[in-house]
């Protein structure tokens, strides 16, 4: 399992709710247009697939960032909510 932020720049107010709806389906919203995703390989294509139907490449920006083990150790958080683990990790 990896844990993936999930951040979007969507200008039409109608798929940003779409978008933003189908995230909290998969993860943690953390902040207004980023998300906490702890997903398989399987689940993480299938999300893909179905936010490809919603995001206009022209207007619309997504980014996937997966964190590694060693990332997941140097990461900072002042308030929120806590950073969401994959199952079976630690961070110190």
């Amino acid at each position: 399992m990896q844990l993936y932020v999930v951040t979007y720049d969507i200008p039409c107010d109608k798929r940003r709710k779409k978008v933003a709806e189908l995230l909290e389906g998969y993860g943690q919203r953390v902040q207004l247009s980023v998300f906490e995703c702890c997903l398989e390989k399987q689940k993480y294509e299938a999300l893909k697939k179905r936010l490809q139907k919603l995001v206009k490449l022209d207007e619309d920006s997504v980014r996937f960032y997966p964190l590694s083990a060693h990332s997941l150790s140097q990461v900072e958080i002042w308030g929120g909510v806590p950073l969401s683990q994959p199952p079976g990790s630690t961070i110190i």
